[in-house]
């Protein structure tokens, strides 16, 4: 018998956001291997504490928090072989990753190296994309709205192209990007229809109109929702 690794979505930071399956696995699962910065703790780790039984093998997959060296590939060859050798004895592995594991998320680059050799189950989490819709009040679409899922770190022109013909977009990866984004806004005149939200569901979360967030930067954890109308509902 080899044991299963699951990956577990846990939700955008609220511990209380993960879904009763994935807490079923995560308190039964031997081993538990999450994503972790080179230095500091573990954020996937810190979500899900107040629900570890403690007595656990754990896997802290170390890897640089930078986009230009981000998937570290050698990092991610290395977790798969120690998850692959529990996995070959035997062990369940549950992997955690932030919001959901296939929205962005960063369990699918282990997916990639272990699915082919041992069995895998995804869980779907709580994604950043509801969560930053629901502290906002701000329902995502509705009806036959167009939602579009823009990366902030595409280039100006490709932002104003994408945004210029959705009816809703919910801007991520903002961090360093955020001063390109907003002049974009207000140059197709949806500005005041963007709302800024960091860290959601988290004891910092922050929420303001684009049009007051002072920084020129913004943390990774950070998205804008704007809707061509303004609030999804009106007509």
């Amino acid at each position: 018998m080899t044991g299963t690794l699951y990956g577990l979505g846990i939700g955008p930071g609220d511990p209380d956001l993960i879904t009763l399956k994935a807490l079923r696995l995560l308190q039964a699962a031997p081993v538990v291997a999450y994503p972790a910065p080179d230095d500091g703790d573990s954020l996937a780790r810190a979500i899900v504490a107040p629900h570890l039984p403690g007595g656990q093998t754990e896997i802290a997959i170390r890897m640089p928090m930078v986009a230009a060296r981000f998937p570290a590939q050698e990092v991610y060859d290395r977790a798969a072989a120690e998850i692959g050798d529990h996995l070959a004895a035997g062990r369940d592995v549950a992997a955690l990753c932030e919001g959901d594991p296939f929205f962005y998320g960063s369990f699918m680059y282990l997916f990639g190296r272990v699915a082919e050799q041992h069995k895998v189950e995804v869980v779907p989490g709580v994604s950043s994309l509801t969560a930053c819709a629901a502290v906002l009040g701000a329902p995502l679409a509705a009806r036959n709205d167009v939602l579009t899922v823009v990366p902030a770190p595409l280039p100006a022109n490709a932002l104003s192209h994408i945004l210029r013909d959705t009816d809703a977009a919910a801007i991520i990866k903002v961090g360093r990007h955020l001063a390109k984004v907003r002049k974009v806004l207000r140059i197709l005149g949806l500005l005041d229809h963007a709302r800024y939200v960091e860290r959601a569901t988290l004891s910092e979360q922050r929420i303001l109109p684009l049009a007051e967030v002072a920084e020129d930067s913004a943390p990774y954890f950070s998205m804008i929702l704007v809707h061509r109308r303004g609030e999804a509902w009106t007509c």
